[in-house]
């Protein structure tokens, strides 16, 4: 396939009530399922005029769903002269202060124009292949609209260090996030346990530390800055927080679960945040909030020991334009 194939059909009596993914596939059988359900979740099903996000959904009866598949990619990501910031780069690692809106490896809805299709330009052969065609060098990652500092492997031998250094949680890995309001107390931790929601397939959720489901999540904050007076609210309810959130696990939306979960969403977070209105309780708008289009949430340190050298390695990057852009308009309240 070299160009997108739209596909239209229209449920009957006998649809309804069939969920959605499972449904596709019967209808276009050179689909299978997993293929629908990554599809479906990336946007391309629409009901109506309107994106259809939800794979579990159940169809409904007399719908016209509209499907748009994307022309096929190759299954090995080719090369992209994409400009990288590049921190530091040996024979062994290459360190990235990655901007926000660049997702890290290809999959549903980013099969171009990742980070791992600018490495190989950059790196040309000197990737390693532990994670695989699709993930070379990838050790770790962070959010598509996160920005911030990480790590890539060159060889599979510094892959393997810098991953046990991930798994025994010894690498330093502090973000910096604009909360609204602000989390009390002022300092400390949360643990829990975070796993896939079974309401939205989209977002991660708390569960209890002694669950027997997820995995084992937490996360140590500090409130550096506080901005702002909430109206009609105790003395001392800011209206918006500067967090440092320094992880001793790291798993998927971690920091932002976290931090929605202490009642504290990240600013501009319209998955874990509030969905109506991306502004502040209580003020007028802020054209700051409005441009962000992102969560505000940065990755600004990362240290490791060299794999090679077994030098301890640290690395801190400065809020990106849109962060400091934030930052000063929060300092005006």
């Amino acid at each position: 396939m070299t160009t997108a194939d739209t596909r239209q059909i229209e449920a009957g009596p006998d649809d309804a009530g069939e969920r959605l993914d499972r449904w596709i596939a019967a209808q276009w059988p050179d689909l299978s399922r997993s293929r629908c359900k990554a599809l479906i979740e990336a946007g391309a099903l629409q009901l109506g005029d309107a994106a259809v996000t939800d794979a579990s959904a159940k169809v409904r009866e007399g719908g016209v769903y509209t499907l748009v598949t994307p022309p096929l990619e190759p299954a090995v990501p080719q090369p992209e002269n994409i400009p990288l910031d590049i921190l530091h780069e040996d024979d062994d690692l290459i360190v990235i202060n990655k901007p926000a809106g660049l997702t890290v490896h290809p999959g549903a809805g980013a099969w171009t124009g990742t980070l791992v299709h600018a490495l190989l330009y950059h790196c040309k052969d000197s990737l390693s292949g532990i994670g695989g065609v699709e993930r070379p060098g990838i050790v770790h990652r962070i959010d598509k609209h996160t920005s911030g500092v990480l790590v890539v492997a060159k060889n599979d031998l510094a892959h393997r260090h810098l991953s046990k250094q991930f798994a025994k949680h010894t690498v330093e890995r502090a973000y910096l996030a604009f909360t609204r309001g602000a989390p009390r107390p002022r300092e400390g931790s949360v643990a829990t346990r975070i796993a896939r929601s079974t309401r939205d397939r989209l977002k991660m959720a708390v569960l209890d530390w002694d669950s027997a489901n997820g995995k084992e999540a937490i996360t140590h904050y500090h409130v550096q800055e506080i901005y702002g007076q909430e109206a009609k609210a105790p003395i001392g309810t800011p209206l918006a927080a500067l967090v440092e959130c320094r992880l001793e696990t790291g798993r998927t939306h971690q920091i932002r679960v976290h931090m929605e979960h202490l009642g504290h969403a990240l600013i501009g977070d319209r998955v874990y945040g509030p969905q109506r209105t991306s502004q502040l309780k209580g003020i007028p708008d802020l054209p700051q909030i409005k441009a962000l289009g992102r969560q505000a949430l940065h990755a600004s340190v990362l240290g490791f020991v060299h794999p090679s050298t077994r030098e301890e390695m640290v690395f801190e990057t400065p809020l990106p334009d849109d962060l400091q852009s934030l930052h000063a308009a929060l300092k005006t309240l």
